[in-house]
């Protein structure tokens, strides 16, 4: 059963902020004694600063590393040293056999998806998820200026997937305009935290949006475990204060 706690909203005074924020909360899910951790990424410009902190000291040496697997919420379908990669991104100098990329090298997006889809089976052990033991510990989502996350976009089939773990996405309802791979609400769902990231002023008002419940899919996204919108004051709503 899916969590009944409504989302909390932790509003933080700049990008920076906002990064050591997460940095922070990440750390806090993933350093268990002597226990696996899943963290499942975004891409888009908002986790950069958090990306670039856990690359260096003191984060770097205080992540248990060995113990942490990497996946990835969404991938655009072009090579992973391509500039569009989100893999590409978020990638540190850690044992590749922690890393879990989507195949962007496949037939195309829908082979992609669904060796994506064996691959999460696989770590997980089972062909079903249970709402107490998330497939995750931490899932790290973005949000569009069209309201979209992950690679879910507004009316797009995809939103309504509830059996596949994960789909191709053959037109992006977004620039950059090239095909996606992305999992699917229920799996995204199936964590200990989900933690939006969210800054600047261009974001306001999709952000006002999408917390007013407006039908968008950012509005649409769920949690076995606990909903945190961590954005930046610049955009925050109007009567926000920085924590």
């Amino acid at each position: 059963m899916k969590s009944n706690r409504r989302p909390e909203l932790i509003i933080v005074a700049d990008e920076q902020a906002l990064a050591e924020t997460a940095a922070r909360r990440l750390l806090a899910r993933v350093t268990h004694p002597n226990a696996r951790a899943a963290v499942c990424l975004t891409g888009g410009s908002s986790p950069e600063g958090l990306y670039r902190l856990l690359a260096q000291e003191p984060c770097r040496s205080a992540l248990p590393w060995d113990r942490v697997q990497w996946f990835m919420g969404d991938d655009r379908f072009v090579p992973a040293d391509d500039a569009l990669s989100n893999m590409g991104m978020a990638r540190v100098d850690v044992n590749p056999a922690n890393i879990h990329p989507i195949a962007t090298d496949a037939a195309g997006p829908e082979a992609a998806a669904e060796l994506y889809d064996a691959e999460l089976k696989r770590f997980y052990g089972a062909d079903r998820l249970q709402a107490p033991r998330p497939l995750f510990d931490l899932v790290l989502m973005g949000l569009g200026s069209d309201g979209h996350t992950a690679s879910l976009f507004p009316r797009a089939p995809a939103l309504h997937e509830n059996a596949r773990w994960a789909v191709g996405v053959a037109t992006a309802g977004l620039a950059p305009f090239v095909p996606r791979v992305t999992l699917t609400f229920p799996v995204l769902a199936s964590t200990h935290e989900m933690l939006f990231l969210v800054d600047g002023r261009d974001k306001r008002d999709v952000l006002a949006r999408v917390l007013a419940g407006d039908d968008l899919p950012a509005g649409q996204a769920r949690s076995d475990g606990d909903l945190v919108w961590l954005v930046d004051r610049a955009a925050a709503p109007e009567d926000g204060h920085a924590t």
